[in-house]
């Protein structure tokens, strides 16, 4: 029987990280999954059917581990140690619970006489420790959630074990036709979520034992995704915000109000400011979630032509150009 490479299967090195496998995996099964193929449905099931076999192996650390020790010559290998355990068992030596499938598991032929020997048997009276799997989804805050901080109650869509198969994929040697053999599906789950002050774009939230069920449960980890505000502009712990001002403040100086995340304040625009100048409020940008103290608010002055002048107005302006103008 031919041997099936199954790193090739899903485009990954020998080397390659549980979450490197696990990524290309699921791309694989989007993009052939039967239900996204329905004018190629019988390729898609074959190609589905082997990239779900490959992640069944590569997936599992013991499936994996026995696979990669065995390698091509896996045969002649799993025929002397079934001449030992035959050996083992007639001197009594040890007991074996042998779990042989009666029917096939829904994988291929070579996946059914590899992982028909030792790969399915565990000695008598051990226990086994399987600890769930870490998740991760993505969690958008508001700019004041970030800013305020505390408790927030969320929902989320949430990939977890299928409850049918419990994250096998098979079900009675066929693929689970809940999760379509990913072994996963998306469900929603409420959680009452403690957000640090200031967290930021990228930075990750842990909810230990919320992951997926096992023993123990892995963690939830939420990734942070700010959502956009009308106001502010963040950069690392600062804030940017553009205030509107007469032009009459940016000449003569004066004294404004300006919004900041903790309330309004006020500002002194000193006298002859040129249009678009940065002026800096310390510490009242974000909080500094490692550490103490905060960032910066950085406010823009954007100055404002009048609009509709009265005969007046007209007249003095003309009066200070022609002023100004004679200075030069």
């Amino acid at each position: 029987m031919k041997y099936k490479d199954y790193y090739a299967t899903l485009g990954v090195p020998k080397n390659a990280a549980e979450k490197d496998i696990k990524s290309a995996y699921r791309r694989l099964a989007r993009k052939w999954h039967p239900d996204a193929n329905p004018k190629n449905t019988k390729e898609a099931e074959e190609k589905f059917k082997e990239i779900s076999e490959a992640y069944e192996v590569l997936s599992d650390a013991q499936k994996r581990r026995k696979y990669d020790m065995l390698g091509p010559n896996w045969q002649q290998a799993e025929q002397q140690a079934e001449q030992q355990r035959r050996y083992r068992t007639q001197q009594g030596a040890e007991e074996y619970e042998f779990q042989f499938t009666p029917e096939s598991s829904g994988f291929s032929d070579f996946f059914d006489m590899f992982f028909s020997g030792i790969g399915r048997r565990q000695a008598a009276g051990a226990t086994s420790r399987n600890p769930g799997q870490d998740l991760e989804t993505t969690i958008e805050l508001s700019l004041h959630d970030a800013y305020e901080g505390g408790k927030k109650a969320v929902s989320l869509q949430i990939e977890d074990v299928c409850p049918r198969c419990h994250g096998a994929g098979t079900e009675h040697g066929r693929l689970c036709p809940q999760c379509h053999g990913t072994g996963h599906v998306v469900v929603p789950k409420k959680f009452e979520v403690t957000i640090p002050r200031g967290i930021g774009e990228g930075q990750r939230i842990r909810l230990a034992g919320q992951g997926g069920a096992g023993s123990p449960n892995g963690d939830l980890f939420l990734v942070v995704k700010l959502l956009d505000d009308p106001t502010y502009k963040r950069t690392g712990d600062d804030l940017y915000v553009d205030l509107p001002v007469n032009m009459y403040d940016l000449v003569l100086g004066g004294e404004v109000k300006v919004p900041t995340m903790g309330g309004q304040v006020s500002m002194t625009i000193p006298e002859g400011t040129q249009n678009n100048r940065l002026l800096r409020l310390a510490g009242k940008g974000m909080p500094k979630v490692k550490g103490t103290g905060a960032g910066d608010q950085y406010v823009r002055l954007i100055g404002r032509l009048p609009q509709q002048l009265t005969e007046k107005e007209r007249k003095l302006f003309k009066e200070l150009a022609s002023l100004r103008n004679g200075k030069r």
